[in-house]
């Protein structure tokens, strides 16, 4: 820590307990013999417990304690310490020196990755969870350097010295380095290639997994880091051959927290696009990937976090589809009845264009944005985590209030199939050319660029998006503006979810029908009867 002027960590004292040594040495072990299943139990499960029981309120023991016990393995001391900052982030409020240290040893395991061959084998979750700690803990130093107030001359002053810390460009250069050398963009071209990696989850034969996983993932990482500066449209393009509306040729889904982070930071970056179509497309597929998945991770220490991301997919999911009801369509119908009981209310105050709810569930729902340049150190008033949490609200409610007053016109104009102009304009209280403005803003907002199939998550094309369609005209009598209207009904539940519950009916009959309360010939009774 001397190279940022700062103290070494303060020396910890306790022994090291008997349990977690060897946890340290079984764990070396099976990372030598690529023993992924006794790899994963280890990380997922035993780092877990063993936290919970010795070090609930501290920090896992430096370092240097466990080295010798390893032989001194550089990489495998590199990992530790991966899972140190790790724990430690997640129980305790890091100072600046160790979100230092943790800098300098991502930088350390990222080096070894790119620039000597590693021939180990790591499970998909650990990997993943890697490259998430990693944009995790830029964005919590980029809020942490953002309120200056709050800091003390001291810390000022060690900020001074680490301004490479953390730094956007190197996050972005680490990223993108694991993505070129992994290769995963050239190898995953073609969708037979996708099948394939799919199907052997990245693990090929005795060949490491590391790196091509790595650099799978870091796609997600730079779709994240994207979404957190406001580039929504280059985060989408920096998905590379990740396309989230192809499911099955997606790793994600077999691992939790790769998969909501790649429909949430897509989702999100639709809904800014105003593609509300695709928006409520990745909701809706990673809402009922949640609620397949999260009973089995009741127990995990991510459980938490994966419902508090659905909550907030359900915030988005109610403004997404309040600005744009047509896209209701894309929502399967268990997720369409969750929505209502959630949002009902507020989704109705949004359709009737009252102001104060969508930017109450967008500033819940929106991720922690990150400032692209670093606040100058001599303006201590600017807090430039809200400043860029601001920029982003403005941006996103100008296109909202444009849209505020289209519930009230699509009221009035579904009572009809034809009205004229002036007519409307009294109905609606209002002016002409306020009401000829209104219709501009509908007719502008009833199509969206929507992915149809072919390119990137970014491509697309013009679809419908609209639930009412409106032309006008000039009345031959009177020559007054007539408007035409005709209401596009969304289609009714899909005919999967249809099969699917007359399916569920049907067993459910037919076990009624075994019960033992039912007699034979009650039971052939009713068979015939049905």
């Amino acid at each position: 820590m001397e190279a940022y002027g700062g103290r070494a960590p303060e020396t910890y004292s306790d022994p090291v307990p008997d349990l977690v040594k060897q946890f340290v040495v079984y764990l070396y072990r099976h990372i030598r013999e690529r023993n992924i299943r006794e790899i994963f139990s280890m990380y997922d499960v035993s780092f877990a417990k063993l936290s919970e029981r010795f070090f609930k309120t501290t920090s896992w023991p430096p370092v240097h304690m466990i080295a010798d016990l390893v032989d001194g393995d550089h990489v495998f001391c590199l990992l530790y310490k991966e899972m140190y900052f790790r724990h430690l982030y997640a129980t305790a409020q890091p100072t600046l020196e160790q979100r230092c240290e943790s800098w300098d040893n991502y930088v350390s395991l990222f080096r070894v990755l790119l620039q000597s061959h590693v021939n180990m084998q790591l499970p998909n979750g650990w990997l993943w969870d890697m490259v998430d700690e990693f944009i995790y803990q830029f964005q919590s130093f980029s809020q942490y350097r953002g309120k200056l107030a709050q800091k003390s001359p001291h810390e000022l002053e060690l900020l001074k010295k680490c301004d490479g810390v953390w730094d956007l460009q190197g996050v972005l250069h680490y990223l993108q380095g694991l993505i070129d050398k992994s290769g995963v963009v050239r190898d995953l071209a073609t969708d037979e290639a996708q099948r394939r990696f799919v199907e052997t989850e990245g693990y090929e034969g005795h060949s490491s997994n590391v790196l091509r996983t790595m650099g799978y993932f870091s796609l997600v990482g730079l779709l994240r880091v994207h979404c957190l500066l406001g580039e929504y449209e280059t985060a989408l393009r920096a998905l590379g051959p990740i396309q989230p509306f192809k499911t099955g040729s997606l790793l994600t889904p077999k691992v939790a927290g790769a998969n909501i982070a790649l429909y949430y930071y897509a989702g999100f970056s639709y809904l800014m696009l105003q593609r509300y179509l695709d928006a409520t497309r990745s909701f809706n597929i990673i809402l009922t990937y949640i609620n397949r998945v999260k009973a089995y991770h009741q127990r995990s220490a991510q459980y938490d976090q994966i419902l508090k991301k659905n909550e907030q997919m359900y915030a988005l999911l109610a403004i997404t589809t309040s600005l744009c009801p047509a896209s209701q369509r894309n929502c399967d119908e268990s997720v369409t009845n969750t929505l209502k009981e959630k949002y009902n209310e507020k989704m109705q105050r949004m359709q009737r264009g009252l102001e104060g709810v969508v930017d109450e569930l967008f500033t819940y729902a929106c991720p922690k944005f990150v400032a692209a340049v670093p606040p100058r150190l001599d303006n201590l008033t600017v807090n430039s985590n809200q400043e860029a949490y601001r920029h982003q609200l403005r941006e996103f409610m100008a296109f909202v209030d444009q849209q505020r007053q289209l519930p009230v016109l699509k009221q009035f104009l579904k009572l009809y199939t034809t009205i004229s102009l002036p007519k409307l304009a009294a109905l609606m209280d209002t002016d002409e050319s306020s009401v000829k403005e209104q219709l501009r803003v509908l007719e502008r907002t009833s199509q969206c660029k929507t992915w149809t199939g072919q390119g990137d998550a970014a491509a697309g094309t013009m679809q419908s998006a609209a639930d009412v369609v409106v032309s006008v005209s000039k009345d031959p009598s009177s020559n007054a503006e007539l408007i035409s209207v005709e209401e596009v009904n969304a289609p009714r539940s899909k005919s999967n979810e249809f099969i699917l519950r007359h399916i569920t009916k049907f067993q459910e009959i037919v076990r009624d029908l075994n019960s033992p309360a039912l007699a034979g010939s009650s039971r052939t009774a009713g068979v015939a009867a049905y």
